[in-house]
């Protein structure tokens, strides 16, 4: 049998659902659920990072798209406008921070297994860095031009690990 696989579908298999609904617990990221809960939630904003969707509009028209296949991903229905803007207003942000850590940590572990290393005389480092536009009304601090604002993220990549070891916001 043929087993395909999207990246989509590979990247959410890189977080433990029962480690994911214990963090839910944790950080009592349902208090404020009103029938949305926290893994629709993180597969919407999945979608939109992978999708790289600007809008709530284009989170919901894909995903609502792609409906039949949520059912796989345990989310029984693609979510409105209003609701993923009120889960994203009210979820702390704690919950993905632990998510975050989980899956990072799986990654490092997961790293430090690879027996096949390429070989350089010197240390390989990439580095790597990536304006993220802000509206300067919402974030005031973020001063890059009179009605815009930005962050640059710049990251070092450290290929021997082959994980970010070195990540500064400015």
């Amino acid at each position: 049998m043929n087993k395909v696989c999207s990246i989509f579908r590979q990247m959410i298999e890189l977080v433990d659902y029962r480690k994911f609904q214990r963090s839910v617990d944790k950080t009592k990221a349902e208090r404020h659920a009103r029938g949305f809960d926290s893994w629709a939630q993180f597969i919407a904003m999945m979608f939109c990072q992978l999708g790289n969707a600007e809008s709530l509009r284009e989170i919901c028209n894909g995903l609502a798209a792609s409906e039949g296949k949520l059912k796989h991903l345990n989310v029984s229905r693609a979510p409105s406008r209003s609701t993923l803007a009120y889960a994203n207003e009210h979820r702390p942000y704690e919950l993905y921070q632990e998510v975050f850590q989980d899956v990072l940590n799986s990654c490092l572990e997961e790293a430090g297994k690879q027996k096949r290393r390429f070989r350089f005389k010197n240390p390989l480092v990439s580095l790597d860095s990536s304006t993220i536009d802000l509206c300067a009304s919402v974030f005031d601090w973020a001063k890059y031009k009179r009605n815009k604002g930005a962050v640059k993220l710049h990251v070092q990549l450290n290929h021997a690990g082959f994980l970010p070891c070195y990540v500064v916001i400015t």
